[in-house]
């Protein structure tokens, strides 16, 4: 997963700590989830990627992300497929 696009410092790291692969309605999905640590290894923030493929032509892909708070809260979501993203 690319930190940047995510908006993550360099200082901070991204640690996978679970995956999912869901097939329905001919979407593929992948959805991912990671932690967000500090330098110390504290955890600031978790996400949830999804990345979903209709499996029809002509197979279009989406890339989606929600940042959520150590409390619960979304705090930003947006796409990561265009660059572009919504808070």
């Amino acid at each position: 997963m690319n930190k940047d696009k995510l908006g993550i410092p360099a200082n901070h790291s991204l640690i996978q700590t679970d995956t999912k692969w869901e097939q329905r309605k001919g979407q593929d999905t992948d959805t991912s989830w990671y932690d967000e640590t500090d330098e110390e290894g504290i955890v600031v923030a978790k996400y949830i990627v999804r990345d979903s493929t209709c499996i029809y032509p002509p197979q279009r892909r989406s890339i989606t992300f929600d940042k959520i708070s150590i409390d619960g809260k979304i705090i930003k979501s947006g796409s990561l497929d265009h660059g572009s993203d919504e808070s």
